[in-house]
């Protein structure tokens, strides 16, 4: 997600109120799902209602008057920790009505993988948004149909849940189906794949996105993380694909950077050395 220089400082107001609001909810995991799904039902309104979003986001109008636009609306619809979260909202400058869309949506997932730690399963959203994203990745048919912008949202929804349903949990079955809904012709897989390293950046870790001739063992897997940790110095989420084209040993994608290590590596090198 990309956002002007007013945005992000909106942005920053609101996590920290969002911040906030959580704390005082205290361990419990339900009060940061639903906090989660009442500000992703209000991306949805803002995404069908353009007049609406633009009135939020509207600069020339004061705080107060944006405030009291949207609790006027929400009021008794949401509730009042999401009221909380949205006075900083739409209080603050956005830099343009589609980025403070894009910012509440960032505040939905913030909130939902809050509620994923506070319920122990963070670790599990994040293997299961992976999972879900190399099926998008590995399926073009299957990514284009999700991106269809002619489809009707409700096919789209069923689709998502058919898919995935009573298979991942209700978090990460929330987070994919916004990405769906929202993709507005955008790259699914791409935006599937951000939402990997946002619930990696929730543990303070970068995703290692290993691929590798064979399957590797419990051990061979944990000796790999141990040097891949010391080597980059903070803690990696390791997640590993079998790719039997590659001949044998691994490649490494940490971000930007590539480890290629395989034989199929190996031979490319030795043909552009060739080459050249």
């Amino acid at each position: 997600m990309t956002l002007h220089a007013a945005s992000r400082e909106a942005l920053d107001l609101a996590e920290n109120r969002l911040g906030e609001v959580l704390a005082a909810a205290g361990t419990d995991p339900t009060v940061s799902s639903s906090l989660g799904d009442e500000l992703l039902s209000v991306v949805a309104l803002l995404d069908r209602e353009i007049g609406l979003r633009r009135a939020v986001a509207d600069g020339s109008s004061t705080p107060e008057a944006r405030i009291g636009l949207a609790r006027g609306i929400l009021a008794g619809k949401v509730s009042e920790p999401a009221l909380q979260v949205l006075d900083s909202v739409a209080g603050s400058r956005w830099s343009s009505p589609r980025e403070l869309s894009d910012g509440l949506e960032a505040l939905g997932r913030s909130a939902l993988l809050t509620s994923a730690e506070k319920s122990g399963n963070i670790d599990a959203v994040e293997d299961q948004l992976f999972r879900v994203s190399r099926i998008v990745a590995g399926e073009p048919e299957l990514e284009r149909a999700l991106a269809d912008l002619a489809a009707p949202i409700e096919a789209k929804r069923t689709l998502v849940r058919n898919l995935f349903a009573d298979k991942v949990d209700v978090v990460t079955e929330t987070l994919v189906e916004q990405v769906v809904l929202r993709a507005k012709g955008r790259g699914v897989g791409n935006a599937l794949e951000q939402l990997v390293q946002l619930a990696a950046e929730r543990r303070e870790r970068s995703v290692a996105q290993v691929t590798s001739a064979s399957a590797l063992s419990d051990e061979q897997q944990a000796r790999l993380s141990e040097k891949l940790n010391a080597l980059y110095g903070r803690q990696l989420a390791l997640h590993v694909e079998v790719d039997p084209s590659l001949g044998g040993g691994l490649i490494v994608r940490v971000g930007d950077e590539v480890i290629d290590g395989s034989t199929a590596g190996r031979i490319d090198s030795l043909r552009r050395r060739l080459a050249g």
